[in-house]
């Protein structure tokens, strides 16, 4: 068994994506709309077969964010080596985006650092 997608409501649907696009290499399939409801997504997908979906509608409740609350914490992104993941975090950091931590090596052997996408979401940049 694979886990087939992930999926995320967002305020601004097409920074979002444009995010993942740009820092990610996120490939987007065409909008979807459903009228009726007001929902609107994208889903992404990366090199591999790891997709992630990103939402919107009108009805959507913004919840806090916080670092270390229970539920879906970050997305991890492997970059292949420990200069990419340097090279990206650095780029991040450059375009304004807030690093949380790293790049750095944890207790438990990972190479990574974290940053928050343009609506809070803690992404993990890793090898």
């Amino acid at each position: 068994m694979k886990l087939e997608h992930s999926a995320i409501y967002v305020n601004d649907l097409e920074e979002m994506k444009e995010f993942y696009v740009t820092y990610f290499a996120a490939i987007p399939n065409q909008k979807y709309h459903n009228p009726k409801t007001g929902l609107e997504t994208y889903f992404l997908s990366f090199k591999g077969d790891s997709r992630l979906e990103l939402m919107t509608r009108p009805d959507k409740v913004e919840m806090d964010k916080d670092l270390y609350r229970t539920g879906l914490t970050h997305l991890a992104f492997s970059t292949g080596s420990k200069e990419a993941v340097d090279q990206l975090t650095h780029q991040l950091m450059t375009d304004g985006f807030e690093i949380i931590s790293g790049p750095r090596t944890t207790g438990d052997g990972y190479y990574e650092s974290c940053v928050l996408d343009p609506e809070n979401n803690q992404i993990e940049i890793t090898i």
